[in-house]
């Protein structure tokens, strides 16, 4: 029997079969040859049951690498299983760079698009928001191109879809020139963050920052464009505690080099999208619910913020938006925490990332995105046998 589980270890399954068809070709047979249910895996990143199925996995790490360039007309089309590590430096050698990217880097074009994966800026949408064009092999095996001009309404939906429409075997990116970034990282007391917080989001490309509890203190991180020649600068400012690990040196070098931190240590994760409004009232209602509930949590608290963007599903959607993670090592129990946790982040209006640990249902999901019976309409057009659903997603869109 063959096994299948995702990156931190805590979902797993048992699907008949798992396949990883090395060309669209092949991947347009194994889906007309069949007719049970399919799940599609990247680098297996997500936290929720995303992939689980007991029919067909089938895995895109065989479809990787560049299609092409067009400095020109500022896109470039990737094969959907190109994991973002490795997306930077063909695009680099054309002179090119992505818009933004998140901080980690693990996971694939397709997934990271499909469950809304983003980085940090006012001014920045998610990666799904750099999506111009998307090909789609459906259940049938059939292939379905779409673009602002072309089936508009799929490709609205289908930038946040979590593979509910079928299997995306190609993406074109809107990107920029390539451009390097100027890293900084410092410790400030909480309270001190707080006070800064509107002017350094207001005044930064990238701005995030980490709440250590086992301090009170935050790493805060700054990314800015920059002229300046790669190299480090100059050494980290001290800190107290734990919040070392979240400093580096200030420097410079070629965006994609840049965006991602090393994560090295298995954990799960809880991410909720809330009113940019709410971010910061809503960042202290989890600090306080974890220094008085939950002491035995020493993993950060991580703040984001993204651009508000049109996307049915996108938990950016309508709104200019603050994305609140927490965390907890995957040996370790977070059920209870995450549990208390999701309590607060509804509170303020969260939405879940598709990716990332939460219990919503579709009713209470519902009231949340004014187009969730839109995207439910053309997911069961493309899909009427519901083949690339699971139990998961039909309680998240059922």
């Amino acid at each position: 029997m063959q096994r299948w589980q995702n990156w931190s270890g805590g979902v797993a399954c048992a699907p008949a079969r798992i396949l990883s068809p090395g060309t669209e070709t092949e991947l347009i047979a194994i889906l007309a040859g069949s007719d049970g249910p399919v799940r599609v895996v990247g680098s297996g990143h997500s936290f929720t049951p995303l992939c689980v199925t007991d029919g067909t996995l089938i895995s895109l790490a065989e479809l990787t690498g560049v299609v092409a360039t067009d400095p020109t007309a500022a896109t470039a089309t990737l094969w959907a299983g190109t994991r973002l590590s490795d997306v930077g430096e063909p695009l680099l050698a054309a002179g090119l760079g992505l818009e933004n990217m998140g901080d980690i880097d693990r996971q694939t074009l397709a997934g990271a698009i499909g469950t809304g994966t983003h980085g940090t800026g006012r001014t920045l949408g998610s990666l799904s928001t750099q999506v111009v064009g998307l090909r789609l092999v459906l259940a049938d095996g059939s292939v379905l191109e779409c673009s602002e001009h072309h089936e508009q309404e799929v490709f609205s939906a289908a930038r946040v879809s979590m593979g509910t429409f079928g299997v995306i075997s190609q993406v074109t990116l809107r990107v920029l020139p390539a451009y390097r970034l100027h890293e900084r990282t410092w410790p400030v007391a909480f309270d001190e963050c707080m006070q800064q917080l509107p002017s350094r989001v207001d005044e930064t490309r990238h701005f995030e920052f980490f709440w250590s509890p086992a301090d009170d203190a935050c790493a805060m991180k700054a990314l800015s464009l920059t002229d300046r020649p790669i190299g480090e600068i100059a050494p980290p400012l001290a800190a107290p505690g734990r919040l070392p690990r979240y400093l580096t040196p200030e420097h410079v070098d070629w965006s994609h080099r840049i965006f991602p931190s090393e994560r090295t240590t298995l954990f799960n994760e809880m991410e909720f999208a809330v009113p940019e409004e709410a971010g910061p009232d809503c960042v202290r209602a989890i600090r306080d619910l974890m220094r008085t509930r939950h002491p035995e949590i020493v993993w950060p608290i991580e703040y984001r913020t993204v651009r508000a963007d049109d996307i049915p599903l996108s938990p950016a959607f309508g709104r200019a938006t603050v994305t609140i993670s927490i965390h907890q090592a995957a040996e370790l129990s977070h059920e209870q925490f995450f549990a208390d946790a999701e309590s607060v982040f509804r509170h303020h209006a969260g939405r879940p990332h598709w990716g990332k640990l939460h219990g919503l249902t579709a009713r209470q999901l519902r009231a949340l995105y004014p187009r969730f019976d839109e995207f439910r309409a053309v997911r069961e057009r493309l899909d009427p046998l519901g083949r690339f659903l699971n139990g998961h997603l039909r309680d998240t869109l059922d």
